[in-house]
């Protein structure tokens, strides 16, 4: 028995703690341990043991208990917290604390307009998962992906094509192929809402073999699938962002579903991204890694291009249907959130007994509310951005911070009466389609519409059974749902995305598109997609209208080149938040001062600046970007300047490595 334990704890920067252990205590070695820390007494994670105490023993206190009676990780997780905690400047216990099931929720900040989903939940998936589970051929194109991937014990590899293509097929079969080597599995999803659609595909083929981790389990749940995995029951796990942590052994493949999601990137410390995790653990363990998606990130993208990773295309939808129509109509010459066009072809789809989706970005009823006399904006008080305007409350909600307030009467600028809304959410489309069609039944999916436990399921249901006609909603009805009766999909507004101040936003507002217009003739030839626009020439449009791929990144790679941004240079983005807005200025500039010194050549200084959300719930941000082809010089120095940088109680530094927002 060692005498004395050296344990991490859940806090910034700090390294651990040596304590004395417990008397006739077994091995401490990744278990969890109740120990004094400061005033309180707190969890520790116990990731070493010594015969002496290397200081003055009796000065050391001593263990209070053991939390669990076996070990909850070893020492493969140890190496992986520490790398995570050098890489992403956090502690090393703050990063073991965010890895294990019982550390911080998993959850990304949702985007306005996301909704959730039990992981329960059973819908049919992106890539049919009903056909997976079928167990039919595969098609050429997908048996050579596979052959391309299980030829050798690791790798790299991409593999891309529109929905409905089969990917999900190729990556069943690869990790069949995976176990029957005897090794294990990672299959990532980066939202629960598709994470259901796996486990029931995974499930169904694996059995008991298979694994969950996602945070909506309870955490007793969680906890036992992670001592499963541990002790080697568990080979196959299906989870979200911090399933790549998984303690699987022999680790022999990792798949990323949807890589270009930006769910994957991790929004507190420490801010990993589960795709650079997984890159690491693929070189540690030699085991292959495969990422997916019918949009691919532009990282993913320059890789292929030039070589670091191998291209797989799938090309043909199995199930009969073909790449649909894509039209764009011109909102300048419209009337209202429904064109013309797009209504012609919403009957159209009625006449033929089909159904349609239309998809809109952006909840509420308008965007935001305003004077007509003098132009004043109605902006929330804690963050800075417009109110939006909810009909079916009476009442003006920030979706940043849930800050509330009645429209006024007035304005309370100028006093004139002449106040409304502009722009529209899906409040205002759902009211506007029910005055079109009222012969048609029309579910609305947003995060409003679905808050109750079971609205989800209930209107994706009344869908898929033929229950409603039109079903209108955010980011939920873009991705992963199949519908085989949907002949039009309806881009209610494409430039929502577009418009955003942050250099992803071409990218984002390209994927969004070809996303939603995947859900139209997935099961036959005619499918028919409308977008709506108010900048028709914009090429990020026309690229996704055409879904051209090729087109797009060419011109987004050639554009990032020229402005020096990612993949073409690493960033490191530096938050400096405080309730005192002067605070967090001098502290950014302080900090920038400091870095310019402190930096070596080859690292470029972009500010400080106020955060295009300059106020969050009160709190004001200003940021500073390190721009630097040669990440891996300009790293250990950043980290020095952190260690010894001192910031006032009242400011909050945020670092976060390879920035997937601006905002």
């Amino acid at each position: 028995m060692a005498e004395f334990l050296e344990v991490l704890f859940d806090v910034p920067k700090l390294g651990a703690f040596t304590y004395r252990n417990l008397e006739d205590a077994p091995a401490a070695v990744g278990r969890r341990v109740m120990a004094p820390f400061g005033k309180r007494e707190a969890t520790g994670f116990v990731v070493g043991e010594r015969a002496e105490a290397g200081i003055e023993a009796d000065k050391l206190k001593r263990i209070t208990r053991f939390v669990d009676a076996e070990p909850l990780f070893d020492g493969a997780t140890i190496e992986l917290a520490r790398w995570l905690a050098g890489m992403y400047f956090c502690g090393p216990g703050e990063a073991l604390a965010a890895m294990l099931p019982s550390g911080r929720r998993e959850g990304a900040r949702p985007a306005a307009g996301e909704g959730r989903a039990d992981a329960e939940l059973e819908i049919e998936g992106e890539d049919d998962f009903s056909m997976a589970a079928a167990g039919l051929e595969l098609s050429d194109e997908q048996a050579g992906s596979l052959e391309r991937i299980t030829r050798g014990p690791g790798g790299t590899w991409y593999l891309y094509g529109l929905t409905g293509t089969g990917k999900t097929e190729v990556f069943l079969r690869a990790a069949e192929a995976t176990l029957a080597e005897g090794r294990g599995v990672i299959y990532l999803v980066p939202e629960i809402a598709l994470t259901g659609q796996v486990i029931e595909a995974a499930t169904r083929r694996f059995g008991d073999r298979c694994a969950v981790l996602h945070s909506r389990l309870p955490a007793s749940k969680r906890l036992a699938e992670w001592r499963r995995i541990l002790r080697g029951e568990a080979a196959v796990v299906v989870g979200a962002r911090s399933a790549i942590f998984a303690p699987v052994r022999n680790l022999g493949l990792i798949v990323i579903d949807e890589e270009h999601e930006g769910g994957y990137k991790a929004g507190s410390a420490p801010r990993y991204h589960a795709r650079q995790v997984a890159m690491r653990r693929r070189a540690t363990a030699g085991a292959r890694l495969v990422m997916g998606s019918a949009t691919p990130s532009a990282e993913a993208w320059k890789l292929m291009e030039e070589g670091g990773m191998e291209r797989l295309r799938l090309t043909r939808r199995l199930s009969g249907g073909a790449p649909p129509a894509v039209e764009i109509v011109d909102m300048r010459r419209e009337s209202g959130p429904i064109s013309r066009r797009l209504f012609e072809a919403v009957r159209e789809a009625q006449a033929q007994g089909r159904q349609s989706i239309l998809f809109l970005n952006r909840r509420g009823f308008s965007y935001f509310f305003h004077c007509n006399t003098c132009g004043h904006e109605i902006r929330c008080k804690h963050c800075s951005v417009s109110l939006t305007y909810h009909k079916d409350r009476g009442a003006l909600v920030c979706h940043y911070c849930g800050f509330r307030t009645e429209p006024p009467r007035a304005c309370p600028e100028c006093g004139s009466l002449d106040v409304g809304w502009s722009g529209f959410g899906t409040e205002r489309v759902e009211e506007e389609a029910a005055r079109l069609f009222p012969d048609l039944r029309i579910r609305r999916l947003d995060a409003d519409s679905t808050s109750r436990k079971g609205e989800l399921e209930a209107a994706l249901e009344d869908f898929r059974e033929g229950r409603a006609d039109i079903l209108l909603g955010t980011q939920m009805v873009a991705k992963g749902l199949n519908f085989p009766r949907v002949k039009t999909v309806g881009v209610i507004l494409a430039d929502t995305t577009l418009n955003l101040p942050d250099f992803r936003s071409a990218e984002r507002a390209f994927s969004l598109i070809v996303q939603v217009a995947g859900r139209a003739g997935r099961f036959s030839p005619d499918g028919r997609v409308i977008v709506q626009t108010y900048r028709p020439e914009s090429q990020v449009i026309r690229a996704a209208a055409a879904i051209d791929l090729d087109a797009f990144y060419a011109s987004e790679l050639a554009t990032r080149r020229e402005l020096g941004f990612p993949p073409y240079a690493r960033l490191i983005r530096v938050v400096f938040r405080s309730k005192d807005r002067g605070r967090a200025v001098e502290a950014a500039r302080s900090f920038a001062e400091a870095a310019a010194v402190a930096l070596p050549a080859g690292a470029e200084l972009l500010g400080p600046a106020e955060c295009p959300l300059a106020m969050v719930a009160g709190t004001h941000r200003w940021q500073l970007l390190v721009r630097t082809e040669e990440l891996g010089k300009v790293h250990p120095a950043f980290a020095e300047l952190l260690s010894t940088f001192r910031v006032p109680s009242t400011v909050r530094l945020e670092p976060d490595v390879d920035p997937v927002s601006l905002m």
